[in-house]
């Protein structure tokens, strides 16, 4: 019978002390999520803003000082203003749907009638009985007080974001009293660019693509006549920054309104067939050629990352799950005890982006802590 694997015990008391932290520090990002939601979200506009700032800077001979003005200007008004159209395109959408709403329960009846016909059912169930178990005051409540966090929230992130800006002056000087050693410096700064690299390359790929993704939407509803097709299309934009949901949103929520809105059943078939064929060709096609090896993350790290961060801070965390999965595998990867679960994290095993620098020699770049191979 073969021996059992022993291991040190140095090696089992740093994992368990590991394991340990980690959940401490789940259980204070839980509780604190009141506090630490809106800084997080502020931190990523923050990123936004300076990657803005220099985008504009490359492109057009507008001075440093004011591309970061029009780069703030740019990132604030676009959060405000997606703030307001959720808010108020989600309080008066079924109002401005010309009488839809009123059509709403005999329509549901009909399709229950037609689906019952259609499996040998030949008393289908209205909505009404569907319904009556259900507390629909208290998911309306709900629904209410949530669109009062948004808007409290986004108050607090520009609160954060404010004071962000006013002490990334000092970040330099933090950064030499942190690290005076000009190599430990160095490996500092390039965490800080990975990670930088890594949230701007994922926001600069959602948006390109969910923009694709948005304009053909557009045209596809507007040619099958639904309602509020400018309305929809910014509801696929915004969900697309959500893994996995975010397409499940984008691709069944304007077929099941179709439903409703139209007699036949053809444009919502035509609308669900359309979205899924745009969402599929957009996510298997244009997406992974524009992200090549800039988010080098795990599929099913992916999946966890959403259900983990959608559970401890809810419709934000799932918004900042890769993201924060990003940064996550950059920080890890830097240090010798925990560099084994980065490699988890990566895609194909290697936790770093390739070098930008065509050479012969294709070298990961950034790796501060190789594997330490034995001199004998």
């Amino acid at each position: 019978m073969k021996a059992p694997i022993v291991l040190p015990t140095s090696t089992v008391a740093r994992n368990a002390l590991v394991l340990i932290a980690v959940v401490a520090a789940g259980a204070a990002v839980f509780w604190l999520r009141g506090i630490l939601t809106p800084l997080a979200m502020a931190i990523f506009l923050m990123i936004m803003v300076d990657g803005v700032k220099r985008s504009i800077e490359a492109r057009t001979p507008i001075p440093g000082r004011w591309a970061g003005v029009a780069a703030l200007l740019v990132v604030v008004l676009g959060f405000i203003a997606s703030i307001a159209i959720i808010v108020n395109g989600a309080a008066g959408f079924f109002d401005q749907a010309e009488g839809i709403t009123g059509r709403v329960g005999p329509r549901i009846d009909q399709i229950l009638v037609d689906g019952g016909r259609m499996f040998g059912v030949e008393t289908a169930p209205t909505a009404a009985e569907l319904l009556s178990g259900l507390d629909i005051r208290g998911y309306l409540t709900a629904a209410a007080l949530q669109a009062q966090g948004i808007l409290s929230g986004a108050f607090f992130v520009m609160v954060y974001l404010a004071f962000l800006l006013a002490a990334q002056s000092g970040f330099r000087r933090k950064l030499v009293g942190l690290f005076p050693n000009r190599e430990s410096r160095a490996e500092a700064l390039a965490v800080f660019e990975r990670v930088r690299g890594g949230v701007e390359g994922y926001l600069w790929v959602q948006t390109v693509t969910g923009a694709m993704i948005c304009a053909a939407a557009w045209l596809l509803m507007r040619a099958v006549g639904l309602q509020n097709a400018e309305f929809w299309t910014f509801v696929i934009f915004v969900v697309g920054f959500i893994p996995v949901l975010g397409g499940a949103v984008a691709g069944l929520a304007p077929p099941l309104f179709a439903l409703v809105q139209f007699e036949s059943y053809w444009p919502a078939a035509v609308l669900l067939i359309g979205l899924q064929a745009i969402l599929f060709i957009s996510g298997n096609m244009i997406q992974p050629r524009m992200q090549g090896e800039n988010q080098n993350i795990d599929p099913v790290v992916v999946l966890l990352s959403l259900a983990l961060w959608g559970q401890l801070w809810g419709v934000v965390g799932m918004f900042l799950s890769t993201p924060l999965a990003v940064m996550a595998m950059a920080v890890l990867a830097e240090f010798k005890g925990s560099r084994w679960m980065a490699i988890l994290l990566s895609g194909d095993g290697e936790p770093y982006a390739e070098d930008d620098d065509p050479k012969p020699a294709r070298v990961k770049r950034g790796r501060v802590n190789p594997p330490q191979v034995s001199a004998d």
